[in-house]
């Protein structure tokens, strides 16, 4: 056999064992990015069957993707961050000061006049558009790193597909103004002329093509598949077109845009704390013991997070909604120069949740977080 055969037949064993990034595992990747997806668009046939499809959101809908998902899931940064010894001195005054300046500077904008409350409300909500973004984005990129994917074009396909997939949705949705629904209160967005969405539509098509085009001629031609990041693209592109564009309704709206985005994060906290083989002693008990361990792990961190929830929507509730007395109780009233106290205080955990989720999910800075992601099995 000759030298180009001997490489030619090194080159096909290694093609034909090309191995397939997985963040977590194959069966926890799944379901988190593309179990969610389904489960948020099941919703919609189900929202149709029930005659909500295009409505405001019921309360069993409030209570599970609201209360349950969204509200709790920014309780998980907290978990992630002042719950772990090692984690909270490393960066301690980052973790102190970030939530009294948001406070602080909350409150300072949220008593600047007759105008100040809805500027508050307007810069939260950019703040959390910036944060949903930004979130689908950080797992292309983890799933970038953990196949090892090197090419400059390809970082720049990937990144143009994950931000037009949320950002020409957005762009459009501030277009039509006004919609059926709203990020936090009506009004909460700026209009935007409609060609800004017209101009960009052409652009949002043609790199989506684009990426899933090179993701199947780069699996099929050189058998290097990431699955987890077509996935994570695809659903995004899915969910964020059909709850905003698609869709005229806060119910529409709510399933596909909190559900994918809480549930990964759940999971990436969870796995991030609890992540298998750091528990040497755990290893050595039988798989009974190591299931009842991990059902007793999930448990006190959902519970954990759900009770929080509840807590932090009680005192909105009783304190600047008052919408739901039959879950929270009756209303307090108190003078709009407290409520001037209470709004930006009780902001303080999404205000955190979305800074410091801009420090702590980096790997360069996080030797932890790096060594987590790449020792999960591929």
């Amino acid at each position: 056999m000759t030298t180009a055969d001997l490489n030619s037949a090194s080159g096909e064993t290694s093609r034909s064992r090309a191995k397939v990034a997985w963040l977590f595992s194959p069966a926890v990747d799944l379901a988190a990015f593309l179990g969610s997806a389904v489960v948020a668009l099941a919703l919609l046939a189900v929202g149709a069957s029930l005659g909500v499809l295009n409505s405001d959101s019921p309360e069993w809908t409030w209570i599970t993707a609201i209360l349950l998902i969204d509200v709790a899931h920014v309780y998980a940064t907290g978990f992630r961050v002042y719950a772990n010894r090692e984690d909270f001195q490393a960066r301690k005054w980052l973790f102190l000061l970030t939530p009294v300046l948001a406070f602080l500077i909350g409150w300072a904008i949220y008593s600047e006049g007759t105008g100040g409350p809805m500027r508050f409300w307007r810069i939260l909500a950019y703040m959390a558009v910036f944060h949903f973004v930004r979130q689908q984005y950080g797992w292309v990129a983890l799933y970038r790193s953990k196949a090892g994917e090197q090419s400059q074009a390809g970082r720049w396909i990937d990144t143009a597909a994950i931000y037009l997939a949320t950002v020409y949705p957005l762009v459009w949705w501030h277009s039509h103004l006004p919609r059926n629904f709203w990020w936090f209160l009506n009004e909460d967005f700026a209009k935007a002329p409609e060609a800004a969405a017209r101009i960009l539509e052409p652009f949002y098509w043609t790199v989506l093509a684009l990426y899933f085009g090179r993701s199947l001629v780069r699996g099929l031609k050189q058998n290097e598949w990431n699955p987890g990041k077509d996935i994570v693209v695809a659903t995004t592109a899915a969910c964020w077109h059909i709850g905003i564009i698609t869709f005229n309704s806060d119910f529409a709206f709510t399933v596909t845009n909190v559900i994918i985005h809480g549930v990964p994060y759940f999971v990436l906290v969870y796995w991030y704390r609890y992540r298998p083989g750091q528990d040497a002693s755990s290893e050595e008990n039988g798989s009974g013991s190591r299931r009842s361990r991990t059902l007793g792990r999930v448990a006190f961190f959902l519970g954990t997070l759900w009770l929080l929830a509840f807590v932090e929507e009680l005192l909105w509730d009783r304190g600047v909604w008052h919408e739901r007395s039959w879950l929270f109780g009756s209303a307090w009233h108190q003078s709009g120069q407290l409520q001037s106290v209470l709004v930006p205080l009780l902001a303080v955990p999404q205000i955190t949740h979305y800074i410091l989720d801009g420090f702590i999910w980096k790997r360069r800075s996080n030797p932890r977080f790096r060594e987590t992601v790449e020792s999960t099995p591929t």
